[in-house]
């Protein structure tokens, strides 16, 4: 039995299905990550303090944050201790069982959205451009589409120059309705008359694309408010879902950057784009760290259906590498 089969186990008390949409995507993490790991391997015969400080250089590497790194690793260190391991081999299974406790740790592992009891379920779109904001409403919005629901999206991005081309190009790709304004309409106007309409015309969910760029937090804070206000006014209990686009090829940088919209709204959850793209898959862990929301998708391709909700234990079992049983 694999080293993380046994950890689920420990866990869950059932057995891993490996997703192999999770392992091709992080295949870039992965290699990397157990090159340091087997070059650990080689470098120490013993646990000791200089291969803790390896490790712990590491998981900094792999972009979990220096304060996360440091709190995992003194973990590692007590069980190991606890249970006298002084085989850097042994290491691996009580650091998968740490990385999966510092994320899970108070935090609801539901990805399920949060749909409206009635009327349309609203859903706000932010994040940086660039970000993969826009193939991530579209990915969204064919997961969803499946499922059977009637979809609207609202162009709330009015100032970015094609903006709403490019909005309009992904919604005749999918096979959606767009709604948008004249443009350098008011953001809040648009999405206003984007949700009314959407419960004048009975669409089940309603995507708000949202401006990426705003040039002060206060701005950036003021514009949010004002949307879900005028949310509110047409859809009492809305926004359902305030979701935040992180591209993870930007490592800590994206996080720093997610933090300005974290503090000025209520984010419910983050999409993850691009991990695909980087060799460095302890963000998400930096990211439940440092902003204390729970990362709802993974984007693991560029195709339409490679958008998945996220799965913790499927994430670290394609991060550390699943031995074939």
């Amino acid at each position: 039995m694999g080293i993380f089969s046994k950890i689920k186990e420990k866990l869950l008390g059932t057995k891993v299905e490996q997703n192999e949409k999770y392992v091709q995507a992080l295949d870039k993490s992965r290699n990397t990550f157990k090159g340091r790991i087997n070059a650990l391997l080689s470098r120490y015969r013993k646990v000791d303090e200089e291969y803790f400080e390896s490790l712990e250089e590491l998981l900094i590497k792999a972009d979990v944050g220096a304060r996360l790194a440091l709190e995992i690793v003194e973990e590692v260190k007590s069980e190991a201790r606890l249970r006298k391991i002084n085989d850097p081999s042994l290491i691996m299974e009580i650091l998968v069982d740490k990385m999966f406790i510092a994320y899970s740790r108070d935090l609801d592992l539901e990805t399920k959205i949060n749909f409206a009891e009635q009327g349309p379920t609203v859903i706000v779109m932010m994040g940086v451009n660039g970000s993969g904001k826009t193939t991530s409403i579209a990915k969204l919005s064919y997961k969803l589409q499946k499922e059977g629901h009637k979809i609207l999206w609202v162009a709330g991005d009015t100032f970015r120059a094609g903006a709403v081309e490019q909005l309009a190009v992904w919604a005749s790709r999918v096979g959606v309705k767009l709604h948008s304004g004249e443009v350098n309409a008011d953001p809040s106007s648009v999405i206003y008359d984007g949700v009314k309409k959407a419960v004048e015309e009975g669409y089940d969910v309603v995507i708000c694309d949202t401006a990426g760029r705003l040039q002060t937090k206060t701005n950036l804070m003021n514009e949010a408010a004002k949307m879900i206000r005028v949310i509110k006014k047409v859809v009492p209990k809305g926004p359902q879902e305030i979701f935040l686009v992180i591209d993870a090829t930007t490592g800590q940088n994206g996080v720093y950057q997610a933090k300005a919209f974290a503090e000025t709204t209520g984010i419910t959850g983050i999409i993850l784009t691009k991990m695909d793209g980087t060799s460095k898959g302890g963000i998400i862990l930096a990211i439940r760290d440092q902003l204390g929301i729970p990362v709802r998708y993974i984007g693991l391709g560029e195709k339409l259906d490679d958008l998945e909700e996220f799965d913790l234990l499927q994430y670290l079992n394609a991060l550390v590498g699943v031995e074939k049983e």
